[in-house]
């Protein structure tokens, strides 16, 4: 838990709150509990609350196995107690009533971190109380310390999803799912674009409705004018915001609060919280939160929390916008690195890359097709490790430097890779890639024959004009960087092209996917392929990277080429 969580949500509570780690030992406590229990936090932090406060009723200590406290540790749920009794410091015994939630690490995609334990003193029994009063306060009793811990857990619930994605979207709507209905009864998002310009990205009620005809997103007026608009207010660099009054009486002078109070009389609005997402100088956005029934306005304690919550949501947007910006450099560094495609007789070439879907990392995969000093053709396929502008810088230095090594040799395309991979640690900063580098020979007319040497990629796919297709697996070596080629002498291969095939050459980008594995990718491109390879080359092409399969985090490159049909 964040310190400017516990200091405004826990410490000044006149509740006890004591934080159990996993182990069930005492991590923290706050002053309210060191009260309670007597004791000072120094002499309870890594103590068995257990053992050292839990009593039955009879001032005797509860057994282990029948420790409802416990078993929020065994079984992570929450359970509370009643009639229980604490041991204090100073020996005495006092009634207590308690409710405990289990905590997620923010870091460790919900791992259990322990609990929170919320503990208020009850008062002891009296015969001449009626218990109907005692049924009452401790209906009372529960009904409050479940609601703060229920608040707690659900920022640290926040905390978790926010923490699984840099795609801005796909966080707002999260947030959104959580927030509603548990806190509020609708939700809304206000992000400035622009030079002051307004977007409203979500709003989210009861079951996902719009408010009325309207759904109320979009783009939305600036944000001046009215300084009693709490979200004017928030979007100009105001702190959070709990109004007294819902809606102003008075005719607005901002177009932006005008629409603000339009949408909160739609929604019923009964009692409204406005905060910024961020904080100090980054505040650009605003969250609303909205409750329509007025027997419950949001709190005090409910604007520490959502505070709380947009501090943590602004972190989120500020990292994607930064993702964002970096990832729109990346890729367009890598698309201009990428060469354009020779004309080269009669025999047809084309070429994708499709980046990786919103909020994965570009990586380094490139193609190049170039001709040689003695008129071949030279083919590459190869994907450099590392991701961003790392990864595209090096995959710029990989290709000038193949390009030298392989532009005047006519020996083994083997030997030429084993000099690549020989200089590329004194040259490039690329630390590992893999690559297939190919030639093409035979005259304009054909015959024609593929030489290639693969360094731990993935094989060509060779599509025959009969209906065949099988992968060319021979001349497979060590990928580039390991150190471990050897005698350096790399194999290399070839293999007769009949006329009018196809052969493509592509990153795992395109074979591969969470859960399933390399065979299966390699399947199913041979399928596709085979019956894509009657179409243009650009059809087939287009066709190919539109069937990446779904859930795919990385980028595809495909250089496919095509030889002229007999005759």
């Amino acid at each position: 838990m964040e310190p400017g969580l516990w200091q405004q949500v826990v410490e000044q509570l006149g509740t006890a709150v004591v934080v159990i780690g996993p182990a069930g030992r005492i991590a923290a406590v706050n002053p309210a509990a060191e009260r309670l229990l007597g004791r000072p936090a120094a002499t309870m932090s890594g103590r068995d609350l257990h053992d050292l406060c839990h009593r039955d009723p009879g001032g005797a200590p509860v057994p282990r196995e029948r420790c409802p406290l416990l078993r929020v540790l065994a079984e992570g749920r929450p359970a509370h107690g009643h009639d229980d009794r604490c041991l204090r410091g100073d020996g005495r015994l006092i009634p207590v009533s308690w409710s405990a939630t289990p905590l997620t690490d923010d870091g460790a995609l919900g791992a259990f971190a322990g609990m929170a334990v919320l503990i208020v003193e009850t008062a002891a029994d009296r015969g001449a109380r009626g218990e109907r009063v005692e049924r009452a306060e401790r209906a009372a009793r529960t009904s409050a310390l479940e609601s703060l811990t229920e608040r707690l857990t659900l920022v640290a619930e926040i905390t978790d999803v926010l923490g699984q994605t840099l795609e801005v979207d796909e966080a707002l709507a999260r947030l959104s799912r959580l927030l509603v209905p548990r806190l509020a009864d609708w939700a809304a998002v206000d992000l400035r674009v622009g030079s002051g310009q307004v977007h409203r990205v979500t709003v989210t009620g009861p079951d996902g409705r719009a408010v009325g005809q309207e759904d109320w997103r979009g783009q939305l007026p600036p944000a001046g004018g009215s300084a009693h608009s709490p979200l004017v207010q928030v979007l100009n660099g105001g702190g959070p915001v709990l109004p007294d009054r819902v809606v102003p009486y008075v005719p607005s002078d901002s177009p932006l609060a005008a629409v603000q109070d339009d949408f909160l009389r739609a929604a019923g609005a009964a009692s409204v919280i406005t905060v910024p997402l961020g904080s100090g100088q980054q505040v650009t956005d605003a969250l609303t939160l909205v409750r329509t029934d007025a027997a419950r306005p949001f709190s005090t304690g409910d604007l520490d929390v959502v505070s709380d919550v947009g501090r943590r949501v602004g972190l989120v947007i500020d990292n994607a916008r930064r993702f964002g910006r970096q990832r729109a450099i990346a890729e367009a560094m890598q698309r201009n690195l990428l060469p354009p495609l020779p004309d080269h007789g009669r025999i047809r070439l084309a070429a994708r890359y499709q980046p990786a879907p919103a909020g994965s990392q570009v990586g380094g995969d490139w193609y190049d097709a170039f001709p040689l000093r003695d008129g071949t053709l030279a083919l590459v396929i190869g994907d450099v490790v590392g991701h961003d502008l790392t990864a595209a810088a090096g995959m710029a230095q990989l290709q000038g430097v193949l390009r030298s090594l392989a532009w005047d040799h006519t020996g083994p395309t083997g030997a030429v890779v084993d000099r690549l991979d020989d200089a590329m640690h004194a040259i490039t900063t690329v630390s590992m890639a893999t690559l297939v580098l190919a030639r093409v020979q035979g005259p304009d007319s054909g015959p024609w024959t593929l030489s290639w040497t693969s360094a731990g990629h993935p094989p060509p796919l060779l599509l025959t004009p009969e209906g065949n297709a099988r992968y060319l697996e021979a001349g497979q070596g060590l990928i580039l960087g390991t150190d471990l080629a050897g005698d350096g002498r790399r194999p290399s291969a070839d293999h007769a092209l009949p006329p009018g095939s196809t052969l493509l050459f592509y990153t795992d980008g395109l074979v591969e996917s969470p859960g399933s594995d390399l065979e299966t990718g390699l399947g199913r491109l041979r399928r596709h392929a085979l019956s894509l390879a009657h179409k243009p080359l650009d059809t087939l092409c287009d066709r190919l990277t539109a069937r990446i399969p779904p859930g795919s985090t990385d980028d595809v490159a495909l250089l496919a080429l095509r030889l002229p049909a007999a005759g």
